[in-house]
């Protein structure tokens, strides 16, 4: 039987841990340098159609339907004004098993370690060192040994372990932006909604069907070094900064906001080496991109899949396939993040013309989201 350690238990690597539980031929080990999980964390997120056909193997379909919601189409806004620009319809996307979703990021992280054993999991699990001979020996922080045939890097946009495996410093990129997220009530709306401004744009969507509603703005923002703190979620001068952005829409008022927390904006500098036999990256230790395409977590599942497959020896041309997805989304997210944050009125006006036109134009549609959308 083959052992595989999974260095992170975020969403890509409780996948890939499921589905090591459903094969006879592997064992594996998922280790969590936190504590515990934190089901706060996150917020809402997105599942387009290429994830929920892996998540719906597990039986994600089976969740009870009061805890996710399936948007048909996303609407586009001004943010100075309520009427309706266009909207994209995401049902063509979908097949009668499949449909886009939209739900806590806790629901998912919970439905994930329903069926991971308690011990399975080793939590304040840090690695420290990896040496490759016959298998793979990781020394953890704590003087714990284990030795594995695979090991998978799943610890995250700021992952130590690739700088350790790769012996080169690895950080990300600040990206001149600001994630807020906050939780949203007192709407009733069953679609995705990007609203955009300048220099700023911010999506709603609900989460259940509780009356919750996922809220995340980004906004350009230069930072200093020193004010690079991943963790700083508590900035009263960016709450202020939303405050009167939201006070000249008529569409969200920043009263039902709650819960808000404010975060710089990371991605990935480049595509890491890959000449490391039988060690795997996956999720935002592989790549992480802007979040204007929401396909993050989408792609940690894809990748995952697709880390199995070759270990299972279903494919062996993994990172080929890897990359230039993922470059694909990474320009797409670059092109939406740079349309919906324009400020020059007459490129916004033009911006909106496009946008119309694109939004019924199937031929587009198929090549920008379908691609993506269809795996």
């Amino acid at each position: 039987m083959k052992k595989i350690g999974i260095i992170g238990g975020g969403i890509s690597g409780l996948y890939l841990a499921n589905i090591i539980n459903n094969h006879p031929n592997f064992d594996y080990k998922v280790f969590e340098r936190k504590s515990n999980f934190n089901f706060l964390e996150g917020y809402g997120i997105q599942l387009s159609v290429n994830s929920i056909k892996l998540l719906n193997k597990l039986n994600f379909n089976n969740l009870s339907p009061s805890e996710v919601c399936f948007p048909t189409k996303v609407n586009f806004f001004n943010s100075n004004h309520s009427k309706k620009i266009c909207d994209i319809s995401l049902s063509q996307f979908n097949d009668d098993q499949n449909r886009y979703t939209t739900t806590k990021r806790s629901t998912l992280l919970k439905f994930l370690l329903e069926n991971i054993p308690k011990e399975k999991i080793k939590f304040k699990a840090t690695l420290a060192n990896v040496e490759q001979e016959e298998n793979i020996k990781v020394d953890f922080s704590d003087n714990s040994v284990e030795n594995f045939d695979y090991l998978i890097i799943a610890d995250g946009i700021f992952s130590k372990s690739k700088s350790i495996i790769l012996n080169k410093s690895f950080s990300p990129k600040y990206n001149n932006s600001i994630a807020i997220r906050a939780k949203l009530k007192g709407y009733n709306f069953d679609n995705i909604s990007i609203i955009m401004g300048s220099n700023f744009h911010y999506v709603t969507y609900p989460i259940n069907k509780n009356n919750e509603y996922n809220f995340v703005a980004i906004l350009k923002k230069k930072l200093i070094t020193s004010d690079l703190n991943y963790n700083n979620s508590s900035s009263k001068e960016l709450e202020n900064h939303l405050k009167k952005i939201l006070n000249k829409n008529s569409i969200i008022k920043f009263e039902n906001l709650s819960e808000i927390k404010a975060f710089p904006v990371f991605v990935s500098k480049s595509f890491p080496s890959m000449n490391q036999k039988n060690i795997f990256f996956s999720g935002d230790a592989l790549f992480a991109f802007p979040p204007s395409f929401a396909q993050g977590a989408s792609q940690s599942i894809e990748t995952a899949q697709d880390i199995f497959d070759c270990i299972d020896g279903r494919s062996d041309i993994l990172y080929k396939n890897r990359f230039k997805k993922i470059s694909s989304i990474n320009l797409r997210s670059k092109i939406n993040n740079f349309a919906f944050q324009l400020s020059n009125p007459i490129n916004i006006l033009l911006r909106n013309i496009i946008l119309k036109y694109l939004s019924k134009n199937k031929k587009f549609l198929e090549n920008y989201l379908g691609k993506i959308y269809r795996n």
